[in-house]
């Protein structure tokens, strides 16, 4: 049975005339908090100053997302800028890239490469990092290791390559909790140049939620808040819409490109009265096609399921989990007929031959010793706690005031090298070229507050192969991962390019808060 630890602090805000909490020794040590009755306790001396986007003047509206379709050779011109949307029945200053939330969506054949001239319109310096792809590290995006940030006014020129099909995204690599949450992100489908799916239609899907509590979005100015949990919006929003829409016909086999890009919520999609196949994820398809009732994705995960609608009615994709349901998608399957029939073949869980011969490749590596064994862990200095039962993944915030409360100032989420001890940016994975590397991630059970970490690593790929000792018997290429609290997975990991690489956790908080580390891929001589 696994524990979560419930900071006291949290039965003060639940309690205004409280005085004191059991397990608080000094609620001065405590981080400034708001009280319901409206006081404020703790260091309040020391609140952090809170950043909002900039007011300018003729604020476009945001646009919805187009796709852009590139081939190898072209040259496209991107640009972050400050806009308006209405959510909730309010308008807020919000982030999008050329006016779009989210942002152009490029679909692009495997193997092309494009140039991409970046400019940066918004009120901080940022950069753009394109999720998942293995292309050249001077590309990356990662400030202080692949390029300087672009400050605002300022252009970039990115060289962009695609050399795996699959789903990826681009977003900044500079406070993503507030960037990225306020609306940088953007997809990029690349498809084989054998594509022939047999589906009747395509719909992209981009899942993300955002926190709206006053007139405009509120982030902490100087260090990430919401740090302990990572931020969980109170808003659904797909491909940046409130209530997102579409229509089929009967027997149609809708094939959905899904990113999550939410700072921290794990969706559990379910389509209830319709069938529903898992057929890739991050950067390849899986060994073979699976059916599924229902698809877990975690932050910055990526996955294509085709979906099935037998019969004329309205259908919604929903998320389920911790006793709630959110519809996300409306589908309203007309009563015309599918123009082609491809339900025959969406019962049918084909193999992927080329994906299998890939992995036989390497699977003399699977029951090697790991040549790293790392711990996920918190470190919450000031903290004072007792314990109450929690599962493997929390779906919601359920800590709100006291979350807000604590910034990457008085939090240390922890990546640790259990053989040296180091933590964090201390730790260089120095790997070569061509080499085959197993890493082993252990999220701590009994930590301060053990929860789900999405481990990314940047410029490479890797193999779920294990999941708490048993062997995966369905594998996929994946440069993301979550990992629930409690579990150890082993990452069979592809040394497939060159460059000074990021691996850390897509929690966007938890990435302020110091979770990463550093792999240097060197050429052999």
């Amino acid at each position: 049975m696994r524990y979560i630890i419930a900071l006291t602090l949290l039965l003060v805000a639940c309690s205004p005339t409280a005085p004191t909490v059991q397990g608080v020794h000094n609620m001065d040590d405590m981080p400034c908090h708001q009280m319901p009755d409206g006081t404020w306790m703790g260091r309040c001396d020391e609140a952090p100053e809170i950043f909002t986007i900039a007011e300018r003047e003729d604020l476009a509206k945001a646009a919805s997302s187009r796709i852009l379709y590139v081939k190898n050779g072209d040259e496209i011109d991107l640009t972050s800028e400050i806009v308006e949307k209405e959510i909730n029945g309010q308008t807020i200053r919000m982030y999008g890239y050329n006016g779009m939330i989210p942002g152009p969506v490029l679909r692009a054949k495997q193997g092309a490469t494009i140039t991409v001239n970046f400019r940066n319109n918004i009120d901080q310096e940022t950069t753009v990092h394109w999720h998942g792809l293995r292309h050249d590290v001077k590309d990356d995006g990662v400030p202080g290791v692949s390029q300087d940030p672009v400050l605002p006014g300022g252009k970039h020129v990115y060289t962009v390559s695609f050399p795996d099909d699959g789903v990826f995204w681009y977003h900044p690599h500079v406070r993503e909790d507030i960037q990225q949450d306020a609306g940088l992100a953007g997809n990029m489908i690349v498809l084989p140049n054998n594509y022939d799916a047999k589906v009747n239609r395509e719909e992209v899907l981009m899942l993300d939620d955002i926190l709206l509590e006053g007139e405009q979005l509120e982030y902490g100015k100087d260090h990430a808040d919401h740090a302990i949990m990572g931020r969980f919006g109170n808003t659904m929003l797909v491909n940046g819409e409130e209530e997102f829409a579409m229509d089929a016909n009967e027997g149609d086999v809708v094939r959905f490109y899904i990113t999550n890009v939410a700072n921290a919520r794990p969706f559990k999609l379910v389509v209830p009265g319709a069938s529903m196949k898992r057929i890739a994820s991050d950067l390849s398809f899986y060994e073979r096609e699976e059916l599924i009732d229902e698809l877990i994705i975690g932050p910055a995960e990526r996955y294509i399921v085709d979906v099935h609608f037998p019969t004329a009615k309205t259908y919604t994709i929903q998320h389920r989990a911790a006793g709630k349901i959110y519809n996300l998608v409306t589908v309203l399957v007309k009563d015309t007929p599918a123009r082609n029939n491809f339900a025959s073949v969406f019962f049918e869980e084909r193999k992927n031959e080329e994906i299998i011969e890939e992995i036989s490749d390497v699977q003399h590596h699977f029951s090697k010793e790991p040549d790293y064994d790392f711990e996920l862990d918190i470190k919450m200095p000031d903290m004072h706690h007792e314990m109450h039962e929690a599962g493997p993944i929390e779906w919601e915030d359920t800590m709100q005031e006291l979350n807000k409360a604590h910034t990457t100032k008085d939090v240390t989420w922890v990546i640790r090298d259990t053989a040296t001890g180091k933590e964090n940016m201390d730790i260089m994975i120095d790997t070569k070229l061509g080499d085959i590397i197993k890493m082993r991630f252990t999220n701590k059970e009994n930590s301060m507050h053990p929860m789900q970490h999405p481990i990314h690593l940047h410029g490479q790929r890797f193999l779920v192969i294990e999941k708490d000792g048993e062997r995966n018997e369905n594998m996929v290429w994946k440069d993301t991962t979550l990992i629930p609290a409690g579990s150890t997975y082993d990452l069979l990991v592809d040394i497939t390019n060159p460059g000074m690489w990021m691996m850390h956790c897509h929690i966007a908080e938890h990435l302020d808060a110091g979770m990463m580390a550093m792999m240097n891929v060197e050429v052999r001589e």
